[in-house]
């Protein structure tokens, strides 16, 4: 924790995006929640709001290119650095290359002051040698090279870890690694599931445009919406129409696992890991109320949040269970949807923080989980039932790997068609499987099956 006396000094959107970028440095915090956070500060007006939301993810998404340079300038190994002056420097940085209406001496003056002040003289003028270094020779600098080094290349130029980048560069070449990585550096749209239960999307579409709010309606599922906030909405959950259950903040690739699920009036279904709750409420939805969704999460807290979001949704045939999902024993129902916890990999996007902290042997650990998890899975769905599994990744090991060694162990399941349910757009060249990439859907990455037990 910081004192009071130094709290004050991380004051405006630039002071408050280095403290937030401490905290994620540390490991200790989820960007989205600190962020949060800070935004409802009352110090801060729109623009500020805007301004540190741009520099906190941008520094996030460009880190690896950001201290590339810096390491270059400074003298010693910039990793090592003192926290606060790292993170004054790839703000400071971050502004000269990538916000065209901030002047390039303004941003690295305002990185100079905020550490002069909180770190003194001498830590100032090494942020100000580095950095106006940098604006004298940034049109000369030497990057890697893509013929030689073209790993290395793309992992500095877009940013991301080379371990992953090395991942995608073997699996898919270097042109379409390129675009995934470039893709994941943008900005993610907005996008809200219209909620059926309460509004028809027609009627929503013109309440939204009556508060100024505009949108394109998804051309793969119907009742979703990307949505563009105007200046003084500072976000979607702060509408009454937010409140009032109307709509709920999803992305696409979420709904593809509840449509391949395909639950009808009168089913009982089982949720396994259901928060945050927004695919129970769909599948409550789909339902019409009648029969039972079991929704299933180790936590109390987060199924209190899940029944929380069922309620202002209007889904009341859902029953929270607190479990862990490797464990449940009930009774056998008709569907039962696994989306499994992996390595996120596919929502990079929104989660740039996640880029850093994940390590290559998380995919293996994950893996571990996930195939108990399918496991206990297995023993809850009846003769003729279904099994969907689904993940927000695209790794191979997590996705259609872990899906061909469950098969191996469970031949009393096989994959059923998906075309049905889903547009062909989303399934994968064989059309087994839904699986989705950010640079070809524009949307989260992400895998889902449907399973079918005889």
């Amino acid at each position: 924790m910081q004192s009071n006396s130094q709290e004050l000094f991380y004051s405006g959107p630039r002071g408050k995006a280095v403290k937030i970028l401490n905290r994620v440095d540390r490991m200790d915090a989820y960007l989205d929640k600190v962020l949060d956070f800070e935004l409802k500060s009352d110090d801060l007006n729109d623009a500020d709001r805007r301004l540190l939301a741009e520099l906190v993810h941008g520094v996030l998404r460009w880190k690896g290119k950001l201290d590339y340079v810096l390491n270059g300038f400074y003298h010693g190994n910039f990793t090592n650095a003192e926290t606060n002056v790292k993170n004054a420097m790839r703000v400071g940085l971050y502004q000269v290359f990538f916000l065209q209406r901030v002047p390039p001496y303004a941003a690295v003056d305002e990185a100079v002051e905020f550490i002069k002040k909180l770190r003194g003289e001498k830590s100032a003028g090494v942020v100000n040698g580095v950095l106006r270094s940098i604006l004298r020779t940034k049109d000369g600098i030497h990057y890697p090279d893509a013929k030689e080094a073209p790993v290395y290349y793309l992992s500095v130029m877009l940013s991301h870890p080379a371990w992953m980048v090395k991942r995608w560069y073997e699996r898919f070449g270097f042109d379409e690694a390129s675009k995934l990585l470039a893709k994941n550096n943008e900005r993610p749209p907005l996008t809200i599931r219209v909620n059926t239960a309460k509004i028809a999307a027609e009627e929503l579409e013109k309440k939204l445009t009556g508060v100024g709010i505009e949108f394109e309606r998804s051309n793969l599922v119907p009742s979703y919406l990307r949505v563009h906030l105007p200046p003084g909405i500072h976000g979607m959950a702060d509408l009454d129409l937010f409140r009032d259950g109307l709509f709920t903040i999803q992305d696409e690739s979420t709904a593809f696992p509840v449509l391949l699920l395909n639950p009808g009036p009168g089913q009982r279904v089982i949720d396994l890991a259901a928060a945050p709750g927004g695919k129970t409420a769909f599948i409550a939805e789909l339902m019409k109320g009648e029969g039972e969704v079991i929704a299933v999460d180790r936590y109390e807290t987060k199924l209190k949040l899940l029944a929380e979001t069922c309620e202002r949704l209007g889904a009341r045939n859902v029953r929270c269970v607190t479990a862990d999902a490797a464990t449940l024993d009930v009774e056998p129902a008709d569907g039962v949807i696994l989306d499994a916890p992996c390595s996120g990999l596919g929502v990079l996007r929104k989660k740039p923080d996640s880029k850093w902290k994940r390590e290559p042997e998380d995919i293996a650990k994950l893996a571990s989980i996930q195939r108990g998890l399918l496991d206990n899975a297995a023993k809850l769905v009846k003769s003729g039932g279904i099994l969907v599994y689904s993940t927000c990744t695209i790794e191979p090991e997590e996705n259609l790997q872990q899906v061909g060694l469950f098969l191996e162990r469970h031949p009393e399941f096989s994959v059923d068609d998906p075309s049905p349910f889903v547009p062909r757009a989303v399934l994968s060249k064989d059309g087994r499987y839904v699986e989705t990439l950010p640079h070809i859907h524009d949307m989260d990455g992400s895998f889902a099956v449907r399973l079918k037990r005889v």
